[in-house]
C-alpha cells in the first residue's frame, strides 16, 4: 500500500497517476480519502488525482497534537514526495481549512482552490458544548448508533445513505477521536487573512449544510480576490461532493481546465 513518510508522519495516499494536471483532494473531519471517490472517478482520465488520509483518519495515525498548519505542511510534503511542484487543492470542510493554509504558506505551489462546505473561522460558541459532549461520549462509550446518527445528521446530506461511513466510524478505536477533535475545536481563525489568498478559487456549499452556514461561504466568495463563484448545491448537506457529485464535478472540471 502507498505510504509517504513525511513530516515524521506515515501518511496513506492514493495517486491515479498520469500526465494530467495534479489535484490533491483533502477530506473532512471523520472522513478519509474515499470521500472523493466520485470526483476521482469523474476526473482521473484528465487530471492526476491524489487523495490521502489526514492525521487521525483512515490509515494515517495521529499520535501527537497538531494544527491545520501542520496538515497543510503534510499535503505540501506529500506533493514533494510525489515530485509535484504545484497542484490544485480541493478540500471539504477541514480539508478546506488546510487547503487555505497551504495557499497562505506556499502560494507558489497552489495552482487553484476548490473549497467545499468550509470556512475560514472557528466553531460557533453556541455549538461548542454540543460538540465537546459528543466527543466525550464517543471517546468514553464508543460511537453508538444514536451518536453516529447525530453525527451523520451534521455531516451528511438529507436522504444520503451514510451506513458505510457509520460502519467506518464504529470500527475506529474510540480514543482515536481525541487528538483530531482538539485540532478541529482549537484551530486558529484565519478570517482576516483570506484576502491574502491569491489562488483562483471556486466554492461549493450545500444549501442544507447543518455544520457550516451559507454565510461563511458567502464571506469567502466576497473576500477571496480571485474567487470565480459560489456554487450553491440545492438539497446538499455538509458533504455536498458525496451526495451531489454531478452538481460538483461539472463546475469543478470546468474550473480546473481553465487554470490547467
Amino acid at each position: 500500500m502507498p505510504f509517504a513518510d513525511v513530516n515524521d508522519q506515515h501518511i496513506y495516499f492514493e495517486d491515479s497517476g498520469g500526465s494530467g494536471p495534479p489535484v490533491i483532494f483533502s477530506h473532512g473531519y471523520l472522513m478519509d480519502h474515499e470521500m472523493f471517490e466520485p470526483q476521482v472517478k469523474a476526473l482521473s482520465g484528465e487530471f492526476r488525482c491524489i487523495t490521502w488520509d489526514e492525521r487521525g483518519f483512515g490509515q494515517t495515525e495521529a499520535g501527537e497534537p497538531f494544527s491545520y498548519w501542520d496538515s497543510a505542511d503534510d499535503a505540501l510534503a506529500l506533493l514533494s514526495h510525489l515530485s509535484v511542484d504545484a497542484a490544485f487543492f480541493v478540500g471539504m470542510s477541514q480539508g478546506g481549512f488546510l487547503s487555505m493554509r497551504a495557499a497562505l504558506r506556499a502560494p507558489e505551489r497552489v495552482r487553484g482552490l476548490g473549497l467545499i462546505d468550509t470556512q475560514a473561522g472557528v466553531e460557533a460558541e453556541e455549538a461548542r458544548p454540543l460538540f465537546e459532549g459528543m466527543s466525550v461520549d464517543w471517546s468514553t462509550n464508543g460511537p453508538s448508533d444514536a451518536l453516529t446518527d447525530a453525527v451523520a445528521g451534521i455531516i451528511m446530506s438529507p436522504g444520503y445513505d451514510h451506513s458505510a461511513w457509520v460502519a467506518k466510524w464504529q470500527a475506529m478505536p474510540r480514543e482515536g477521536i481525541l487528538v483530531p477533535f482538539r485540532t478541529l475545536m482549537d484551530r486558529d481563525d484565519i478570517t482576516d487573512r483570506v484576502p491574502e489568498i491569491v489562488a483562483p478559487t471556486i466554492i461549493f456549499h450545500g444549501e442544507a449544510d447543518a455544520a457550516i452556514p451559507m454565510e461563511k461561504a458567502e464571506y469567502l466568495e466576497s473576500a477571496l480576490p480571485n474567487c470565480e463563484g459560489l456554487v450553491r448545491v440545492a438539497g446538499a448537506g455538509h458533504a455536498a461532493n458525496l451526495s451531489h457529485p454531478d452538481e460538483v464535478n461539472a463546475p469543478l472540471a470546468d474550473f480546473l481546465r481553465r487554470h490547467a
